[in-house]
Order: structure tokens, then sequence, then C-alpha cells
């Protein structure tokens, strides 16, 4: 079996129209199929497919700094709105669009349960806070799967197929996918936010088991299923950095 070549990465240095000089992460993927530039909660990232001359994937690159300036002036930096829990001390924790108040309670085991419009901590003598954030995120892992599992059997009867299997996990830039196969994969960032954006973003993916596109088409089906798609992917361009933000801010060191 051939093994897949490895990504190329480094930093290019960009001067935006503003002004301002930013670094721009440059990814070649040999799995990448076209030039891509975003910004992620990780900050502005060009990916480049194997094989495209770095000339042009620098004219592609001058063409969207204007693009690239106005997304850094409505999220200068990409400021996380949340910081990392600290055992014991007073927190709130976003789940479905709501903060919820953390509370601290000594136990045996530890544990993570949402009690009404608050969110319980067992906290264990012995737990170490990486334990605390492998805990959270069980439990907003848990939270999504509950909401995927309630919404999807709802789409099934109209889609060509099932797909193949569906998983949920922190996605660097993406909201979601759904590979050749059949895989539908999310992103846990989702379930931080209010619950229309979440659904928008299954149907949209499902609907790619339809049309594997964005053509005229694709738009035709996600409207069917979900008339108000407009705003949520609204929502999730005017704020999604900071859902992204939030959730590493909580689950990583």
């Amino acid at each position: 079996m051939r093994r897949a070549r490895p990504q190329q990465r480094d930093t290019l240095a960009v001067r935006l129209p503003d002004g301002r000089e930013i670094g721009v992460l440059r990814v070649v993927d040999p799995r990448a199929r076209h030039l891509r530039l975003l910004l992620s909660a990780r900050g502005p990232r060009l990916t480049v497919p194997a094989g495209v001359p770095a000339h042009e994937a620098q004219r592609f690159l001058d063409r969207h700094l204007a693009w690239l300036a106005d997304q850094l002036a409505e999220d200068p930096g990409a400021p996380a709105p949340a910081s990392a829990l600290v055992p014991g001390e007073a927190a709130q924790v976003p789940l479905r669009g709501r903060l919820l108040e953390v509370e601290w309670r000594a136990s045996r085991r530890l544990g993570v349960t949402q009690d009404g419009e608050g969110l319980v901590i067992d906290l264990s003598p012995s737990a170490s806070p990486a334990a605390v954030r492998r805990a959270l995120r069980e439990f907003h892992l848990s939270e999504a799967r509950a909401d995927v599992g309630r919404w999807l059997p709802h789409y099934l009867p109209g889609l060509p197929r099932a797909p193949r299997l569906w998983r949920i996990r922190p996605l660097a830039s993406l909201w979601g996918s759904m590979s050749t196969s059949g895989t539908l994969s999310l992103d846990l960032a989702l379930v931080l936010g209010p619950p229309e954006a979440f659904h928008y973003v299954l149907v949209h993916e499902l609907c790619h088991l339809i049309q594997p596109n964005h053509s005229p088409a694709f738009w035709r089906e996600v409207e069917h299923r979900f008339p108000d798609w407009r705003a949520q992917r609204r929502y999730l361009r005017e704020d999604g950095l900071a859902l992204k933000g939030t959730l590493r801010a909580l689950l990583e060191d």
C-alpha cells in the first residue's frame, strides 16, 4: 500500500490592504483539489493542492487579501470568549446557545451532569485539570450525539442511503463533511451554539448524499428540508470562530 504524501507547512508574511502585516499558514496538501483560503480559530490558512506552482498560489492569495482583511476586522485575533476551567473556581460553560453556571461538588468520582440551568461537576480529590477537561469533553460529546440521534431519523427516508457512519469531534476549520464513502463528520463546537445552527449543518451534510457539490440543485435540497438555512449559515460565518475558540479554551491544555 502506498503511503499518502505528508502535508508541507510554512508561514507566508503578507501585507493587508490596510497596511497590517500578518502571517498566513500555507499547507500543501496532496489530498486537496482546489486552492482555499479560510480564517479558522487558529488564524489564516491557505490550502494548496500538491503540484500547484507557488506563484499561482501567491496570486490566489493576493486576490483574496481584501476579503481576509474584512474577516479579521470583524473578528480581530479571533479571541476565545471562554477560558479554561479551574477546578473550584466560578465559571460558565456554553451548551446549546446558553451559558450554564458551573457548580463544583466534592465527590468520590469525577463526573459532569446538567442540572436545570446549571452544570454540576463532581470533583474527586485526585482529579487533575486534564481529567476535568476530558470529562467535560465527554459530556459535550454525549449531548451532541443525543441531538444528532434525535434529528437524523427524520431525514433518512428522503435520502438515497443513510450515512455509513457518523462521528463528532473538534474540527479545525470545517463545520462538517460527508466523505465519498458516506462518512459524516460534525464539529463538536456546534453543540455549544444554538441548536438551529447545529441542525442546519447536519442537513447540509446529509444533502451531499444527494448532490455531492454546492450546485443550485444542492441548495434546493437544503431549502426543501431546512428553509432557515441562510440565517444559520450567516450565524456560523459571523460567530463561528468564537464557538471554535471557546471549545479549544475549554478542552485543550
